[in-house]
């Protein structure tokens, strides 16, 4: 009888499907401890908006004291930092720690922190320095651990009076987003008029020339001049000399130019036309020059398979001078060509008198001023618009631009791709293609949907 119940149909079912529940059960418990013993996650958006950026993981990198995150928020909502928080933890275990404080339970801790509303907020200690992060988010904290790293303030002064982008215009031509990426870093934007003084403010980490309109006279480029061999950093923004339209264009800037040349830089007088089928793509006419080609040069090694846009922009030849040392950053693709014709809108490609791409549009050197620890350093980008607010948030632009001002203050460890804002992937559509979508979806797809099923049935009567 047993030997017949054993090897019964019913019995062996059993055991089959016992088997299969012990299995099933075995590979889930194993899941759950190996997912509990070791996070892992997956970010599959397109920019990776729920992956900590480059440069936060570069940072943490080069921690030489360990590093204390605190979140303050009622315990029953430490969960909405918990995730963002939990992917700093898991970057380096042993050196960043995340405590959460309950400000109604520890009250005298929340309040010595500096936390007194109802929102959450953290802050990062690192050694005997703490900075409150500005917001619960990546830019926040990563830039609450710079400013402990850094510690002093840095300023970036803007040079104004002869028709530079400001850093308080908001308009499309303004620098008030650049003025707003570069807080992020922990700088501090200020503005400065060489022609009521002729000398750079001593507490200029570095200055920015951007896009003048109007000639430097030459007390200001000698200022400019005396700054940088004498171990200063300077940012050279400068477009092209057109004279089209009914204003009196954008002016030579000669004395300014001839002071590049004798650091090695040419600043060639000339636009760049770009014919790349790419730049249709992002919607830009030929005016704007797309790059995606980079040097080795720690501003744009980590910009690889990244594109960068350049409105207005003029070519730069480059070599290596008495003093100096030039590096090339980027070129233009293979599509494009420089024209000398800058007084007309009306440019032939054909033109054999213009100049073939690739062109070099921006340079980086670096000035010996024969004094230990003390070396002068410039950038040079043929175009200024590339930085202004209407163009600094497409693509790799933002992180050109701040990547620049890294390098120039020496603060390499900053230089990296910085976290990206949530993409709009939303569809634009012209009316007529509206239109034919309200009809596919309301008549087409149903009438074929009633076909269909008519034939199936005529098929089977």
């Amino acid at each position: 009888m047993a030997s017949q119940w054993l090897k019964a149909r019913q019995t062996k079912y059993a055991a089959y499907a016992t088997t299969y529940i012990l299995v099933v059960l075995a590979v889930v418990v194993v899941a759950n401890y190996l997912a509990n013993r070791y996070s892992k996650s997956w970010d599959a958006t397109a920019n990776k908006r729920y992956s900590l950026s480059p440069e936060t993981k570069k940072i943490v990198d080069g921690l030489r004291s360990p590093a204390t995150i605190t979140y303050f928020n009622v315990s029953t909502r430490f969960s909405e930092g918990k995730d963002l928080l939990d992917e700093y933890a898991a970057l380096s275990p042993s050196r960043v720690h995340v405590k959460y404080v309950d400000p109604e339970k520890e009250p005298l801790i929340a309040r010595a922190a500096g936390f007194h509303g109802s929102s959450a907020m953290a802050t990062v200690q690192i050694g005997d320095h703490t900075e409150t992060a500005t917001d619960m988010t990546e830019e926040g904290i990563t830039g609450a651990f710079i400013r402990d790293i850094k510690g002093n303030t840095r300023t970036v002064c803007f040079l104004s009076g002869s028709g530079e982008h400001a850093i308080d215009d908001t308009s499309r031509d303004g620098s008030s987003r650049f003025k707003d990426l570069l807080a992020k870093d922990s700088y501090q934007a200020q503005s400065i008029d060489l022609v009521q003084k002729a000398e750079v403010p001593a507490d200029c980490t570095a200055i920015v020339i951007a896009g003048p309109t109007r000639n430097y006279e030459q007390p200001e480029v000698d200022a400019i001049k005396t700054y940088v061999e004498n171990g200063g950093r300077a940012f050279f923004m400068l477009d092209p000399p057109l004279n089209v339209g009914p204003s009196s264009g954008i002016a030579d800037n000669d004395a300014l130019t001839s002071l590049l040349e004798t650091w090695g830089v040419t600043v060639d007088k000339d636009l760049i036309l770009d014919l790349n089928p790419i730049g249709q793509l992002y919607g830009f006419g030929g005016q704007v020059a797309l790059v995606n080609s980079y040097g080795t040069q720690p501003i744009v090694a980590d910009m690889k398979n990244t594109f960068t846009g350049f409105p207005l922009a003029r070519s730069l030849t480059f070599k290596n001078a008495d003093k100096t040392t030039v590096d090339k950053l980027f070129d233009t693709s293979g599509t494009s060509f420089a024209t000398t014709n800058l007084s007309s809108t009306r440019i032939s490609p054909s033109d054999p008198n213009n100049k073939k791409g690739p062109l070099t549009l921006g340079v980086a050197g670096s000035y010996n001023t024969g004094k230990s620890g003390s070396t002068g350093r410039f950038v040079v980008v043929g175009s200024s618009d590339f930085a202004a607010n209407s163009f600094l948030g497409f693509n790799g632009n933002g992180d050109l631009a701040a990547n620049a001002i890294n390098w120039l203050c020496s603060d390499e460890d900053l230089i990296a791709i910085r976290p990206k804002a949530p993409e709009d992937r939303r569809i634009t559509m012209t009316n007529a293609q509206l239109d034919m979508v309200g009809i596919v979806s309301v008549f087409v797809l149903p009438l074929i949907v009633i076909v269909g099923g008519i034939l199936v049935w005529w098929n089977r009567r």
